[in-house]
């Protein structure tokens, strides 16, 4: 009979929940979480209204103490932001850009079509302005623990890498600043020090996220089921689905499907709680 382990995103129960969750195994009480072992299956939806916080079982074939890799999304991932829609945002576009990142994301959209036509609205932008996109609304918009959980990861031996369907401009600035390993990006193309409105190089849709993972994983001689991803979209499902691990950080609908675990309610500290249930 297989044994379940669920962490319940909270400490603080009152008794009769506590009693209502011992009585479905056994109750261990970690200092940010609480980890359950239990047999049978439990209805985390109804756990999670219940409870009112994220509740995940982990994969039955998932060992966390053996996680030696984790690979995020970037936009609306390990920043709170889209890039591209801030980028627009410079020239009086982004209700029109974010309109087209929405479907995207939702899965509406082919992910390499809908970058060529946002892109491509971005044609004469002087690449000063990302700089400034950079400094002033993408480092505020770092997920709250992200830059700490790395850290935390990084600690226990445990690599890390961002991939992202946005650009290397800010991947390439985010490793500077973030304990970051590797990162895989497009690639805007500029001229004269202005944007050309294409792209150069192979676009990075939910293949290439899952190519990447792929890559990583045969570099470092390393298992799947050794990694953990981490992402929100459309774009990000083949990448979940082929880790050890898939996370739903506060996810559209279709992430939410095919991932392993969700997280809604909590931040970037709530993942190490899935690394640390052992």
């Amino acid at each position: 009979m297989p044994t379940y382990r669920t962490v319940i995103h909270r400490t603080h129960l009152s008794p009769d929940l506590n009693d209502r969750l011992a009585a479905l195994g056994t109750l261990q009480r970690c200092p940010d979480y609480l980890l359950l072992r239990h047999t049978e299956p439990l209805d985390l939806d109804g756990l999670r209204r219940e409870l009112s916080c994220d509740v995940n079982t982990l994969p039955l074939a998932f060992e966390p103490e053996q996680v030696k890799l984790v690979v995020t999304d970037m936009d609306s991932t390990l920043i709170a932001i889209e890039t591209i829609d801030e980028i627009a945002a410079t020239l009086n576009l982004r209700d029109q850009v974010a309109a087209i990142t929405e479907k995207a994301m939702a899965g509406e959209l082919d992910f390499a079509a809908a970058l060529k036509e946002r892109v491509a609205l971005l044609e004469g932008l002087p690449e000063s302005d990302l700089e400034e996109v950079f400094q002033q609304r993408m480092k505020p918009a770092l997920q709250p623990g992200a830059a700490a959980t790395l850290a935390w990861l990084k600690e226990r031996g445990i690599a890390t890498a961002l991939v992202s369907g946005g650009f290397t401009f800010f991947t390439d600035r985010l490793q500077k600043i973030l304990p970051i390993d590797r990162a895989r990006a497009c690639v805007l193309e500029s001229r004269s020090g202005r944007l050309t409105g294409r792209l150069g190089g192979t676009i990075v849709d939910g293949q290439g996220k899952a190519e990447f993972l792929h890559d990583l994983v045969r570099e470092m001689g390393i298992a799947p089921n050794q990694t953990i991803a981490v992402g929100d979209g459309a774009n990000d499902v083949l990448m979940l689905q082929q880790a050890g691990m898939g996370v739903a950080y506060h996810g559209h609908p279709i992430a939410r499907r095919h991932a392993d675990a969700l997280i809604d309610r909590g931040d970037w500290h709530d993942i190490r709680y899935l690394v640390a249930a052992s």
